[in-house]
């Protein structure tokens, strides 16, 4: 599903070739104007527009008809002429009157940081709950728009038939058949939410731990869940090459069994349509046991790039005491000059749960499992179990989620074992529907 597969003039092709324009924005602004523009390009880039030039304007007051004033859309005008560009990408939200006065003043077809992400979004979706969230995203998105997105706004329906009344417009039946469409979108979202439940809850009893992949989109997140995983997951230096959350088993030191989960990046200014219409995918970093921040560290935004995954962790409620512990791993080391990866690795060990790594090259990557495995056995006792010879469904489940420092038969036959457990393992463990263990 794309934001402009539709039967009228708007179709966007690969290839086509685009202005960005920026509108600066006021007061302390944590990224440069070069980084917002090279990210709106790159976002482009990643459907295949081609971006042929781009542009930033100060705005001392937003122009409610426009956005930017009239000798700035002029100028966009002008860049779009001479760079022979049928797209101009506005990299803020725009209104759909600012869209519609746009797309006249400049002659060329305009949309905004919101459509853009949502374009990528819906190309890249490759489940069905994926296309399902972002389909709805993007009618929510779009419903506000039909009055300069159709070109039968004002054509009368007939009076008869199921759809329709006697004198109801085309815009007002094209809007009621879109809030029927997101009512039976969001039914079906709620029941692959009530799925996604179901199992988190079996894996909560089966009970390996999850730990979650988050991170700016770009910072290396699929890299990373590939080198763990031994997976083969789209990982592009492009930005949202990965949309829909994967999953896979991997082990640990001390830890036989974890789930290993990545997820969507995120991005400055996500659409809100986006955040909610995900929020279902999100609900697996909410309930993880860890999480692993991903940052690219060589890129030099990176600090305002964690302040903002960190906000949207905060919108999704993963903060005080009760949330679950979070591992800096400082990714793309390898980017780094000597003196730059010298200083950074200083910075690191002043700092509690920071790790440098390359995904690309493995560099770091043992550390970070021993990094790991430590959050996730923290708390862990050695206990001494004993079992009957015939239990060997407790000894298989000790195996997979403990660490069996040793095991011997007793001269009853019974079998000894001394594992290393969590606090919540043994409890887990204790209250297993099985008379046939023994604690020691």
């Amino acid at each position: 599903m794309s934001v402009f597969n539709r039967a009228d003039d708007e179709g966007v092709s690969r290839g086509a070739r685009a202005v960005v324009a920026l509108p600066e924005r006021g007061g302390a602004e944590a990224r440069s104007v070069e980084a917002r523009l090279d990210e709106a390009a790159g976002l482009a880039e990643a459907i295949g527009v081609d971006v042929i030039d781009k542009i930033s304007f100060k705005l001392r007051q937003p122009k409610a008809a426009t956005l930017f004033g009239s000798g700035q859309v002029e100028s966009i005008a002008t860049a779009a002429r001479m760079a022979d560009a049928s797209l101009v990408i506005v990299d803020a939200s725009l209104t759909p009157i600012q869209q519609r006065n746009l797309e006249k003043a400049i002659n060329a077809k305009v949309i905004d940081r919101t459509g853009l992400i949502l374009e990528i979004f819906g190309e890249r979706a490759a489940t069905a709950e994926g296309r399902l969230q972002v389909e709805l995203a993007h009618l929510d998105y779009q419903q506000g728009r039909l009055v300069r997105s159709w070109t039968h706004l004002e054509r009368q329906r007939g009076g008869f038939g199921f759809l329709g009344g006697p004198g109801e417009t085309q815009i007002e039946a094209d809007r009621r058949l879109i809030r029927d469409r997101m009512a039976k979108l969001r039914r079906e979202l709620e029941q692959v939410s009530r799925t996604r439940g179901l199992h988190r809850d079996r894996r909560r009893r089966a009970p390996w731990p999850v730990i979650a992949l988050v991170g700016y989109t770009n910072a290396g997140k699929s890299t990373l869940f590939n080198r763990m995983t031994g997976a083969d997951v789209m990982a592009e230096n492009l930005l949202f090459a990965t949309l829909d959350p994967t999953m896979r088993q991997i082990s640990l030191p001390g830890v036989d069994k974890a789930i290993l989960s990545d997820t969507v990046g995120f991005v400055s200014d996500l659409p809100t349509q986006l955040v909610a219409a995900f929020r279902a995918t999100l609900e697996e970093v909410i309930s993880a046991d860890l999480i692993i921040h991903v940052r690219d560290i060589s890129h030099p935004d990176t600090d305002a790039q964690a302040a903002d995954v960190e906000q949207v962790l905060a919108d999704i409620g993963i903060t005080g005491e009760d949330a679950a512990p979070i591992v800096e791993a400082w990714n793309k080391i390898d980017l780094l000059d000597e003196d730059a990866a010298a200083a950074l690795a200083a910075e690191a060990e002043r700092r509690e749960d920071v790790l440098l790594l390359s995904a690309h090259s493995g560099a770091g990557m043992e550390a970070l499992s021993a990094a790991l495995s430590a959050k996730l056995t923290a708390g862990s006792r050695v206990r001494h179990i004993t079992l009957d010879v015939g239990d060997g469904a407790s000894a298989a489940w000790l195996h997979s989620h403990g660490e069996v420092l040793d095991q011997h038969s007793e001269e009853d036959g019974r079998l000894s074992m001394e594992v290393r457990l969590s606090e919540a393992d043994w409890d887990r463990f204790q209250s297993r529907p099985t008379d046939q263990a023994v604690p020691g």
